[in-house]
């Protein structure tokens, strides 16, 4: 099979012309079957045969398998022979399915004319259907409703289909049924990409436009780019530049994304495709940057280029300290295939050296823990996120602070501000008094409501991010028994009474479990890690005071009791001077104990406070 493949690919070039060129994308709600009816798709053009099919072809990492999602989006081009008898390339690029990566998502679809919307049978339109709809909409993309797992018991498409009309705007009638799983209605998705989905417009004749999509590392070959050609031709041979960071490299090899990469001769206008080029690091490429020809450049980079910045914060400290060097290495050869994490050096007195990090958002983190634990055997402990925040002091100047051991002095805090965002919630009609009294809780502000079909409410509500990165999500899941869903975007920075929290072991500051709260919230906060601390710092032979403090001011404590040794046993009688003689000498003993005495704060209890945002 791949042998016959290979040599197809090899003109596959030379034979297909632009207007028989579809490029496009499956974009869904989470767990709407977008790789399952992916794979589905190559299977019924022929790209793998029964032996070497696998569930989720696209997905390459084990931890995208396990919790069925896309992290990294891929790319394929399938062969498929349409009703007309006529040849045509199909490329279908892949897309990440969470909100943290919704960059790549908007620059994936600006490489596409269409793309097919999924919708489940049994859920029907959820929050990200919407927001990935209006994405597509945004770069005027023919849109495909696909209505799928049509083979469920609990598939009601009459309800999908007026949801679709009513909530989506798209026309009820032309949504293919499908179902990925059973191989139902696949010829029908095939086809409707052919007809409905536009070819691409683009002039080989012009200077070298080039949008950059996705890049991944390649041990052996470097940087494999991924991109879509607009305008003009790339050989192999070829002086390129990249227009952000104005890099030129000569390319070695460009081709097609089979299931294997397939070299070819040339990608011409309206091709998508791979180049490499001896680029080092994924981070010396940019998602959403122009390729150019170096002596031929076109005039202006394409638009809808931004810098992607990290929303949430974290320090990773090795469980051993003289695993640092081991983290550190690890780090390294992590960032070469994942541009978007940013970290720098930190350093604790709890807990030694270690790495600030920033991430996209708290599904980016836990993937880059989970990975960095599997692929680099690394144990890892991670301080509660944070979010970036700005003070504007009162010598006029700003500060963006994301971790609390910088907070300002509060005597030069003028104003502080914090990010908010604007969340869509969809849920069932009956959950919205503990949905509501939820946001409540966040400090939501400004909701709207909406009732896009009977029985299902959508609330738009402006919500701090602080509020949301630890389990909003977990929560809203909770309360509506699975059947919530939440998308949503950043919008500004706003006023807001911020208040740094330091936690106090036997008197004694642990800077690693400092966070910066809202101030109404902070006495809440110090309960709940008092708490936990005193479930897991081990007894000793005196009392350990665990205090929550505001600069001065202590507004929570824990009391750990000491182990008492009975002094007064070996008195058998009697006067009550001699027992009394003996109990103080004990309390001086352990009031000096507890001047010189160290407090060993076990590994468990940093856990377990991270673990107290989301399991109380």
């Amino acid at each position: 099979m791949y042998q016959i493949l290979g040599v197809f690919g090899l003109f596959f070039t030379q034979l297909i012309h632009m207007p028989n060129i579809r490029n496009f994308s499956i974009i869904a709600h989470i767990d709407h079957g977008k790789s399952t009816l992916a794979d589905r798709l190559i299977q019924h053009t022929g790209m793998v045969g029964e032996r070497e099919f696998r569930d989720q072809l696209l997905d390459t990492m084990d931890i995208e398998r396990e919790r069925g999602i896309t992290i990294k989006s891929n790319t394929i081009t399938l062969p498929y022979k349409a009703k007309d008898g006529e040849q045509y390339a199909l490329n279908l690029i892949d897309t990440p399915g969470h909100v943290d990566f919704s960059y790549e998502v908007s620059r994936a679809l600006a490489s596409c004319e269409g793309v097919l919307l999924v919708v489940d049978a049994s859920q029907g339109v959820q929050a990200q259907t919407l927001a990935n709809l209006y994405l597509a909409m945004e770069h005027d993309l023919a849109i495909i409703p696909v209505i799928n797992k049509i083979d469920l018991p609990s598939a009601d498409v009459n309800m999908v289909k007026e949801q679709i009309d009513q909530e989506l705007g798209l026309d009820p009638e032309l949504a293919i049924l499908c179902s990925a799983k059973e191989g139902i209605g696949i010829e029908a998705v095939l086809d409707a990409i052919v007809a409905q989905i536009p070819p691409p417009q683009g002039d080989r004749g012009r200077p070298l436009s080039a949008l950059i999509f996705d890049a991944y590392y390649d041990p052996y070959r470097g940087v494999i780019v991924s991109f879509r050609v607009f305008d003009g031709v790339l050989k192999a041979g070829d002086l390129v530049r990249f227009m952000f960071h104005n890099a030129v490299y000569k390319v070695e090899e460009v081709g097609l994304f089979r299931l294997q990469r397939q070299p070819s001769p040339e990608l011409a206008a309206g091709m998508v495709g791979y180049l490499i080029a001896g680029i080092k690091t994924v981070a010396d490429t940019r998602v959403g940057d122009t390729i150019t020809l170096d002596a031929n450049p076109a005039a202006a980079p394409l638009p809808g280029f931004k810098e992607v910045k990290p929303v949430v914060f974290s320090s990773l400290y090795p469980v051993a300290s003289d695993d640092y060097q081991s983290l550190a290495e690890a780090l390294e050869k992590y960032k070469l295939n994942d541009a978007a994490l940013v970290y720098t050096k930190d350093s604790s007195a709890a807990l030694g050296q270690g790495f600030r990090c920033g991430f996209l958002g708290l599904l980016h983190l836990d993937i880059v823990q989970e990975r960095l634990e599997r692929e680099y055997n690394q144990s890892l402990i991670m301080t509660t996120p944070s979010v970036r925040y700005k003070f504007q002091l009162t010598d006029g100047s700003e500060a963006a602070i994301d971790n609390p051991q910088f907070y300002p002095d509060p005597v030069r805090i003028q104003k502080a501000f914090e990010p908010f965002i604007r969340a869509a919630l969809i849920i069932p009609e009956r959950y919205m008094g503990a949905v509501m009294k939820l946001c409540l809780e966040r400090r939501g502000v400004n909701s709207t409501f909406s009732y896009p079909s009977p029985g299902r409410i959508e609330i738009t509500i402006e919500l701090p991010l602080a509020e949301v990165v630890f389990d909003f999500y977990d929560r809203l899941k909770t309360v509506t028994q699975g059947y919530g869903s939440f998308d949503y975007e950043l919008i500004d920075y706003r006023e807001s009474d911020l208040v740094k929290l330091d936690i106090l072991v036997n008197s004694e500051k642990v800077d690693a479990l400092s966070t910066i709260v809202f101030k109404d919230k902070a006495r809440e906060w110090g309960v709940r890690i008092c708490d936990r601390l005193k479930e897991e710092i081990p007894r000793q032979q005196f009392k350990i005071a665990i205090q929550g403090a505001v600069g001065g001011k202590i507004i929570s404590r824990s009391t750990i009791s000491a182990f008492r040794k009975d002094v007064t046993a070996k008195c058998y009688g009697g006067d009550i001077t001699r027992k009394r003689k003996l109990l103080e000498k004990q309390k001086k003993g352990k009031k000096r104990m507890k001047m010189v005495g160290n407090i060993m704060i076990p590994q468990s209890a940093f856990v377990a406070v991270l673990r107290s945002e989301t399991e109380d």
